[in-house]
């Protein structure tokens, strides 16, 4: 059953289907929460396609992941078999079902498509998840700044939108933003140890087109 009937529409038609690892969680967790023992336990939320397993993979980590598109899951399956049993499909926001404890949580753009009621949620369950010490990573939270808050239709709250018509946000679901205060606000169970705010503006073509999101890092109290 999927969690995520846009996604899974995407991945039914072979969209989203990114096969190389995102350059900001690989440089994100080599500098921040590199494996420093030989049973280091990663869960990954919203893996999508799978650009990350091969990274994750070659350094030597027990990877588990969740995500919501039946679709895509089933392909990883047969794509990874030995991860069979460790990628499961879910609404992390919900629950999360695995029985271990965590070094290190990552997400690249897949927690921002909720709600805050669903992040915070989901926030809530990842530090009951980690270990003492352990880390959380999150890649691209979308940020106010992203041309994009200005459309769309608000969903459950101010930060929160849906029914994108044109851009990088049709059938995709909700879409979240955030300000510093917001994700600040949001985290404030963890120790945040970086927060970096990413602004790309596209000059040709689509003049003054903003693309802005937040790199977090954040650990969980010792």
């Amino acid at each position: 059953m999927s969690f995520s009937k846009e996604w899974d529409f995407r991945y039914k038609n072979n969209t989203n289907m990114s096969i190389w690892p995102w350059s900001d969680l690989v440089s994100y967790v080599m500098r921040y929460a590199p494996p420093d023992k030989h049973d280091f336990q990663v869960l990954e939320l919203g893996c999508g396609a799978g650009a990350n397993i091969p990274f994750f993979e070659s350094l030597g980590v027990k990877y588990f992941a969740m995500e919501g598109s039946e679709t895509i899951v089933n392909s990883l399956k047969q794509k990874f078999p030995r991860f069979k049993k460790k990628i499961i499909i879910g609404d992390f926001t919900e629950t999360i079902p695995f029985q271990n404890h965590f070094d290190l949580v990552v997400d690249r753009s897949s927690l921002t498509h909720n709600t805050t009621k669903g992040i915070k949620r989901c926030l809530d369950l990842i530090y009951e998840k980690l270990k003492n010490g352990g880390k959380y990573i999150g890649i691209d939270w979308f940020s106010t700044l992203h041309s994009e808050y200005g459309n769309g239709i608000t969903d459950d709250d101010f930060f929160t939108k849906k029914n994108y018509t044109s851009g990088q946000f049709v059938n995709v679901g909700k879409v979240h933003f955030s300000d510093k205060s917001h994700i600040t606000e949001l985290l404030n169970r963890f120790d945040i140890l970086v927060l970096e705010h990413k602004v790309v503006r596209t000059e040709i073509p689509n003049e003054n087109k903003v693309f802005a999101s937040w790199n977090i890092v954040v650990q969980k109290n010792i």
